[in-house]
C-alpha cells in the first residue's frame, strides 16, 4: 500500500483515522516508557550522554524495524491474529480497536507517572484481547497465538537472566587480572555497541507489533483481516513508527532510565555490556521464531542476571518487586480497562 492510498482511506473513514492516531499515540507512549530500556545501561554508566543515546536509539529502532521485517514479519502476523472479532461489522471492529488503543495509552501513562517500566508489548496484547472480549466474550481469544505469548515470556526471561549471568561471568574471568582503568575504553565502546544492538532489537520487536495493529485496522476496513496470513509492511510505515517512537523517547525517557539502570542494580561498564548483549541475543531468538516478547522484561532480567554474578544481595529487590507486580497486573489490569472502555465506546458510538 502506498502512503497516498493509505491517507485517502484514513480521510474517507473517520473511525480509521481515529484508530490510527490512537495507535500512533501508543507508539509515542512506548517511546517514552519502553524504548529507554534499550539505552538505560549505556547512559547510567556514562558511556554516552542521554541526548546522544536517544538519537542513537531512534536510528537503530528504525534499522531494527526495517531489517528484521525484511527477514521475518512473523511478530506482526502474530499480533494481527491474536483475537477473533467474529462476524461483526467493520465499523464495530474499528470502534473496538480505538477503545483498546485508548486503554493502553491510559495504562502506560499511569505507569510512566510512577516511573515504573511497564511492558507496552503486554499492554498491547492485553488491551487488544480485553477489547475483543467485550465484543465476543471468550470466543475472541485465539489460543494458538496466545501460546506464543506464554512461550515468549518464559523463554525470553530465562534467556535474559541466564545469558547475562553467563556472559558477565565469562567477562569477569577473562579480565580478572586486567588493569581496570585500561579496560575502560574497551568496555565503553563495547557498551555503546551493545546499546545500539538493544535499540535495534527493540525496533525489531515492538515496531512490528504496532505496525501489525495499524495493518489490522486496514485489513478490517478491506474485509481481509481473516485472510491476511502474509503481507508486506511498507517502508513508509516503518519510518513513521520509528520517528514517533524516537520522539516519545526524547520526551520522557530519563525517568525510566533511572528506574532500570540505577535503582535496580548499580552497574559498571562491563556489566552493562553483558546485560545488553544477553538481551539482544534473547530478542533475536524470539523474533526469528515469531514470539511477541517484552523488551522491558528481557532487559530488566538481564540486569538482574549480571547483578547476581557478584552476589544476589546486589539486586535491589524492592525495585524488582515493584516491577514484577506491575508486569503481573498488566494483563488483567490493562485487559479489564480495555474491556470497560470498549463497552463504553460501543454504547456511545455503535
Amino acid at each position: 500500500m502506498e502512503i497516498l492510498e493509505f491517507w485517502q482511506q484514513m480521510t474517507a473513514n473517520p473511525l480509521l483515522f481515529i484508530a490510527v492516531m490512537l495507535t500512533l499515540g501508543v507508539i509515542l507512549v512506548n517511546g517514552w516508557t519502553d524504548a529507554p530500556n534499550a539505552i538505560a545501561t549505556c547512559v547510567v554508566t556514562r558511556c554516552m550522554p542521554a541526548k546522544a543515546a536517544i538519537l542513537m536509539a531512534a536510528v537503530f529502532n528504525f534499522l531494527g524495524v526495517f531489517v528484521m521485517t525484511k527477514i521475518s514479519n512473523e511478530v506482526a502476523v502474530t499480533i494481527t491474529k491474536m483475537v477473533n472479532f467474529g462476524e461483526n461489522s467493520n465499523r464495530t471492529i474499528i470502534i473496538v480497536l480505538c477503545a483498546a488503543m485508548l486503554a493502553i495509552v491510559i495504562w502506560a501513562t499511569l505507569a510512566w507517572v510512577f516511573g515504573i517500566p511497564t511492558s507496552e508489548s503486554h499492554a498491547l496484547i492485553a488491551g487488544l484481547t480485553g477489547g475483543a472480549m467485550a465484543l465476543c466474550g471468550f470466543d475472541a481469544i485465539v489460543w494458538s497465538q496466545w501460546q506464543k505469548v506464554v512461550y515468549g515470556i518464559v523463554i525470553s526471561v530465562s534467556l535474559g537472566f541466564g545469558l547475562a549471568w553467563l556472559i558477565c561471568k565469562i567477562v569477569t574471568k577473562i579480565f580478572y587480572k586486567a588493569n581496570r582503568p585500561k579496560t575502560e575504553p574497551f568496555f565503553r565502546f563495547a557498551q555503546i555497541v551493545g546499546a545500539a544492538a538493544m535499540a535495534f532489537m527493540h525496533g525489531a520487536q515492538d515496531g512490528q507489533k504496532f505496525m501489525g495493529i495499524i495493518l489490522l485496522c486496514v485489513f478490517t476496513l478491506q474485509s481481509t483481516a481473516a485472510a491476511a496470513t502474509t503481507f508486506e509492511i511498507p517502508t513508509w510505515l516503518m519510518v513513521l513508527c520509528s520517528v514517533v517512537m524516537g520522539l516519545g523517547t526524547s520526551m520522557g525517557g530519563k525517568k525510566i532510565i533511572k528506574s532500570v539502570g540505577m535503582d535496580m542494580v548499580k552497574l559498571e561498564k562491563y556489566q552493562g555490556f553483558s546485560a545488553d548483549i544477553a538481551s539482544s541475543i534473547s530478542l533475536v531468538f524470539c523474533s526469528v521464531f515469531g514470539l511477541p516478547v517484552s523488551t522491558t522484561h528481557v532487559k530488566t532480567t538481564s540486569i538482574m542476571g549480571v547483578g547476581a554474578v557478584k552476589r544476589v544481595s546486589a539486586i535491589n529487590f524492592g525495585v524488582v518487586k515493584e516491577m514484577v507486580l506491575t508486569w503481573i497486573l498488566t494483563f488483567p489490569g490493562c485487559g479489564l480497562l480495555a474491556f470497560l472502555v470498549t463497552k463504553l465506546f460501543l454504547l456511545i458510538f455503535n
